[in-house]
């Protein structure tokens, strides 16, 4: 099945305004609530409600941004250091997930930074109750090789996002859940490079990418 550009375009909105619903929500819910409360004590916590929920609103946007849209300037290569922040905004606080930065590069080119996002996005959403996120690359002329590993109490990948990122739309194509994988799908394949991906049952998620991007990136 082919996905037009308009369709992709459709899908990306759709899956930004599902992740963004939750904390714009909540947002207006205390809103509500400050409005109509009096007491010290509860104004309080619809205040720390609306900080809560405007900080998550924030880090999605900038994550989505580099992730998905312009971000990083219109150059070949993006500050891995960009990455880095978004990536620990949007998993990092709570304590939920722990992220283990291994990059040593300064910066990637575009593409490989992009999939590098989505990886960790879809690690990071496969990690239900939280663990172990870690995200390397290394880059070798105009090759640039990625691995993303998520371990954690329960991980669920699902097999649409498995087929998608493998390049198997099957009959029904791409559902906005699955954005992040044919993003991925379609850098690594524009870049003529592959994607490998662990065994459904295996103890661990890892995901391993080589793309060629590129050689001005450093």
């Amino acid at each position: 099945m082919t996905i037009t550009p308009v369709d992709f375009a459709s899908l990306l909105c759709s899956r930004l305004c599902h992740d963004l619903l939750s904390p714009v929500g909540a947002l207006n819910n205390g809103l509500e609530l400050l409005a109509d409360e009096h007491d010290p004590e509860m104004r309080q916590r619809c205040l720390d409600l609306l900080n809560e929920s405007a900080r998550a609103s924030a880090n999605k946007l900038k994550f989505f941004r580099l992730a998905f849209g312009a971000a990083g300037g219109f150059g070949d290569a993006v500050d891995t250091r960009e990455a880095r922040t978004a990536i620990e905004g949007l998993f990092g606080e709570g304590g939920k997930l722990t992220i283990g930065w291994m990059i040593d590069e300064g910066a990637l080119p575009k593409p490989a930074v992009k999939v590098l996002l989505n990886l960790a996005l879809i690690a990071g959403e496969a990690l239900v109750r939280g663990g172990q996120l870690d995200i390397g690359a290394e880059q070798q002329g105009d090759k640039v090789e990625i691995v993303v590993r998520a371990e954690g109490p329960r991980l669920v990948l699902d097999q649409e996002l498995r087929s998608t990122m493998l390049g198997d739309l099957g009959e029904e194509g791409v559902t906005p859940r699955g954005a992040a994988a044919y993003l991925v799908h379609s850098l690594v394949a524009a870049g003529n490079g592959t994607v490998q991906i662990s065994e459904p049952d295996a103890p661990i998620l890892l995901f391993g990418v080589t793309i060629h991007a590129g050689s001005n990136a450093g």
